[in-house]
């Protein structure tokens, strides 16, 4: 028991001080002052960003201010930007057009098929690729698969002239199997098979450096966990190895959804020709045949500007998709 003279001396301890919140102020200043660090720092990695932000802003940005000509009147050899403003008479026009029209429904076309040939094969090669075990054997099918990839377009272009033509490799093997040759570049019905399957074998190959290297971050104590469970290999790559690799996947298809519309303008200019127009002209050679060959600039760069607002629209539509359904998008 204690008495009341000895109650009276029991102090309650103070309680503890409050820690004041930074003012935003200091914040700023300290990441200020550790960015100006990380400058000082590292600056010769940030110099070595010099020449990419260079070359982006005079070949990318400065001609962006070009699209003008697309609301005004442009005249070869008068004012940079225009001589009157026109509004939007030339958007009008093309909208108006049958031809361009015809052209875009090409373009969709070639664009889809691209992307349904061009964009999984590469992952279903290195996905065979990881399960080979002969070195020897994996190298010598990456080497073959890879080159392509380094030939010039003009090459492969003559090349697949060579091969299609009516004294060429395949009609040669037409006429050994008793069949009569076939005029595969002077038909329209033969230009999209022909041009996605050499963007295949252009591609594919290079395609698979990605996927083989998003392949070595999978964790190997998942593969074993599930051998104990009794998984077998399509169950492995089923559950393990395609989410693995999901997020390189994801990146990558939003990239190519984005150059949906672009269309590889060198191989098509290359290859077609005015009997296979029906099926082969696309957005990007109409432009070359209306700016460049009749000069009519304010024309083509509207179209190539909605070309451009169609590109940035799916590009930001397949990224906000991708956000809400996978979880992984560029930003």
């Amino acid at each position: 028991m204690t008495t009341g003279t000895e109650q009276a001396h029991v102090v309650a301890p103070p309680p503890p001080p409050r820690r004041s919140a930074a003012p935003p102020r200091r914040r700023r200043r300290r990441s200020t002052t550790s960015w100006r660090t990380a400058l000082r720092r590292d600056w010769q990695l940030y110099t070595l960003a010099i020449v990419p932000l260079v070359f982006f802003l005079v070949f990318r940005y400065l001609p962006m201010l070009g699209n003008v000509i697309a609301f005004r009147r442009f005249v070869p050899g008068g004012d940079l930007f225009g001589e009157s403003w026109v509004g939007l008479r030339y958007v009008r026009m093309f909208f108006t057009d049958p031809s361009f029209w015809e052209v875009f429904g090409n373009t969709l076309v070639l664009g889809s098929l691209t992307l349904l040939f061009c964009f999984p094969l590469p992952i279903v090669l290195a996905l065979l690729l990881n399960e080979v075990r002969s070195r020897f054997f994996k190298r010598f099918v990456q080497t073959v698969s890879y080159l392509p990839h380094f030939l010039s377009l003009v090459i492969v272009a003559g090349m697949v002239l060579q091969l299609t033509s009516i004294e060429g490799t395949v009609n040669q093997l037409i006429r050994a199997v008793g069949g009569s040759p076939v005029a595969f570049m002077q038909g329209p019905d033969w230009f999209r098979s022909i041009y996605v399957s050499s963007e295949v074998w252009q591609t594919v190959g290079w395609g698979t450096i990605l996927y083989l290297a998003a392949l070595t971050t999978v964790d190997q104590q998942l593969y074993e966990a599930a051998e104990i469970d009794g998984a077998g290999r399509w169950k492995q790559t089923w559950h393990i190895t395609l989410p693995g690799i999901r997020p390189t996947m994801v990146t990558l298809l939003i990239l190519n959804t984005g150059t949906f519309t672009a269309v590889g303008f060198e191989k098509v200019l290359l290859l077609y020709n005015p009997l296979t127009y029906p099926t082969a002209d696309v957005i990007s050679t109409y432009l070359y045949r209306v700016g460049m060959v009749s000069n009519n600039f304010s024309y083509a760069a509207a179209i190539g500007l909605f070309e451009s607002v169609i590109g940035l629209t799916l590009i930001l539509s397949a990224n906000a998709i991708s956000r809400r359904t996978v979880g992984t998008s560029l930003w």
